[in-house]
């Protein structure tokens, strides 16, 4: 959380505002709660999601229901600076709707992310579209994600790698073997993600320690 905070301070002592993207999953919702009860300059802050299910607005399964309820709702951010993924309207509408909120939005400050059991990371699925080829655009509409719900909309790698700062965040056993892939080198699309400074991740120590040797881009925390 720490590191979160101050990038949020350097980018809003540096630009007067500060771009996050959130992450859905476990993790990510223990770190929400924790800034829930934080003190921070909120107004200052503006939200973006990685990803979103095709669900109705009020779902509780919907990444944007779990960051309220675990953060959004217990700060002062101004709601015209929370930007969520319109995933009620469907994967083709919803993708289009956002691609146009992010329209004129520079490099985001800060990219939160975290890896699935299958090496997926937001919406992007091995195997699946990513959305790095030349010229993808900022979003993509997911008709056929191998997890429920199959309708999703996602980030593109390439809008996701337009950030300062990306942050991967790891944890729990059943992400073991994506771990062990990831540092093999296998191609799972959060290798798809180049950000000028490069990704950081933070990884349980348990994760590494039945891991292939070290690599230098997953440290422990």
């Amino acid at each position: 959380m720490q590191s979160i905070l101050a990038c949020a301070e350097e980018a809003i002592r540096e630009r007067g505002k500060f771009l996050l993207v959130l992450a859905g999953g476990s993790t990510p919702e223990r770190i929400y709660s924790t800034l829930g009860k934080t003190q921070a300059n909120w107004p200052a802050w503006h939200i973006y999601f990685g990803d979103e299910r095709c669900l109705p607005a009020a779902d509780p399964e919907r990444n944007s229901s779990m960051t309220k309820a675990a953060w959004l709702d217990q700060v002062p951010i101004p709601p015209h600076q929370i930007h969520l993924i319109p995933g009620e309207h469907g994967p083709a509408q919803g993708a289009l709707a956002y691609a146009q909120s992010l329209h004129g939005i520079g490099d985001f400050d800060l990219v939160l992310l975290g890896l699935g059991e299958d090496g997926h990371t937001a919406s992007l699925f091995p195997d699946h579209d990513w959305g790095n080829a030349p010229g993808a655009a900022d979003t993509l509409a997911i008709y056929d994600a191998p997890k429920p719900p199959p309708e999703r909309i996602s980030l593109s790698a390439t809008r996701l790698s337009r950030a300062r700062k990306i942050l991967f965040l790891v944890s729990g056993a059943s992400k073991q073997q994506a771990v062990n892939q990831w540092r093999a080198g296998a191609q799972l699309p959060a290798r798809s993600l180049h950000p000028p400074c490069g990704v950081d991740i933070l990884v349980e120590a348990a994760l590494l320690e039945a891991a292939p040797p070290h690599s230098p881009d997953i440290v422990p925390r």
